[in-house]
């Protein structure tokens, strides 16, 4: 559950979340998808008021009763927020990983997926579908390190790919270089019958063969 600090100001009643760290695991892209999070089961009026650079939701003090409900919504919401399923952009952040490492990871099955979610993006007319992913498993891989076994791993089996290609490529330019020589003609050969056959009229105008 997270920390919470409260305070009032001359102006503004003030209250603010600390987010722990097993909730943000350390990423800024994170903490905002969970302000995002956190906005969106506010009432519309209150939705701007939760700033995300200090974490604290703020509204006029003549709007108390406003500000007592928004604040019970922001503290419910933020129960359990460490179990909030971890989007791409988010993993991207908290692993230090490009898109097409997490792509490659995901077919392989070392990132592990919890399922899909599907959104309609603000301007654009058709929804998008993206795994998301345990905060739990992408822990376990950033505490592992396993992004630097992975990698290694990948180099690995790249270089391997690499020979294997050459390889068969060799073999490849072997047999179409052994076709071109079977379909030459052996000039050493006809060479040699040529010099066998040399005085055959002649022996055979002895009448040896008869």
């Amino acid at each position: 559950m997270s920390t919470r600090q409260k305070m009032d100001a001359a102006a503004n009643l003030i209250e603010g979340w600390t987010l722990p760290s097993a909730a943000t695991l350390g990423s800024s892209v994170r903490a905002r998808g969970i302000v995002r999070e956190v906005r969106a089961h506010l009432p519309l009026a209150a939705k701007k008021l939760l700033g995300i650079e200090v974490g604290a939701l703020r509204m006029p003090e003549g709007a108390y009763g406003d500000f007592r409900t928004a604040s019970a919504i922001v503290s419910k919401t933020l129960e359990g927020i460490e179990g909030l399923p971890v989007i791409p952009r988010e993993v991207e952040d908290i692993l230090t990983i490009s898109s097409a490492e997490r792509h490659r990871w995901l077919k392989d099955g070392r990132l592990q997926s919890t399922g899909t979610r599907t959104v309609k993006l603000r301007g654009r007319a058709r929804k998008v579908t993206f795994h998301v992913f345990d905060p739990r498993h992408i822990e376990d891989v950033l505490d592992r390190d396993l992004v630097t076994v992975w990698r290694e791993d990948d180099a690995i089996a790249a270089a391997e790919n690499r020979r294997r290609a050459a390889g068969k490529a060799a073999l490849k330019r072997a047999q179409k270089s052994g076709r071109r020589a079977a379909s030459a003609p052996d000039s050493t050969r006809d060479e040699v019958s040529r010099q066998k056959l040399k005085g055959w009229d002649e022996f055979e105008s002895d009448g040896l063969l008869r």
